[in-house]
């Protein structure tokens, strides 16, 4: 069994950050890809930023620049810094991850989702 369990959402004035957080535990041989998506009321969930096992990056064009998506391989875990955050950025946040659970068993798994909200 696997779980994924985020951290680190909450209400913050815009301009501000927030560090989002979530660790991978359970039964898990290696972690592939791992990713951030975001969704709000009546809205498709869409992807923020992924990452690669070795590092590489991709990030929504609404938040070039501004959010950076970073993993701990030794610690099973994802991170998204968003800094200079907008209204826009309003929404339940949730982690994904592309798992291996033995050499040959693979699954993908979701996160329960942290609430961000920008407001002032």
């Amino acid at each position: 069994q696997v779980q994924l369990v985020e951290s680190g959402g909450g209400l913050v004035q815009p301009g501000g950050s927030l560090r989002l957080s979530c660790a991978a535990s359970g039964t898990i041989f290696s972690i592939n890809a791992m990713g951030w998506y975001r969704q709000t009321p009546g809205k498709q969930r869409e992807l923020v930023a992924g990452i690669s096992r070795v590092g590489r990056t991709n990030y929504a064009d609404s938040v070039k620049g501004r959010f950076t998506i970073s993993r701990d391989n030794a610690k099973n875990t994802v991170y998204l810094q968003m800094n200079s955050l907008k209204p826009e950025d309003t929404a339940v946040y949730t982690c994904n991850a592309d798992i291996l659970i033995t050499i040959i068993e693979r699954q993908n798994y979701w996160g329960q989702g942290t609430q961000v909200t920008v407001s002032s």
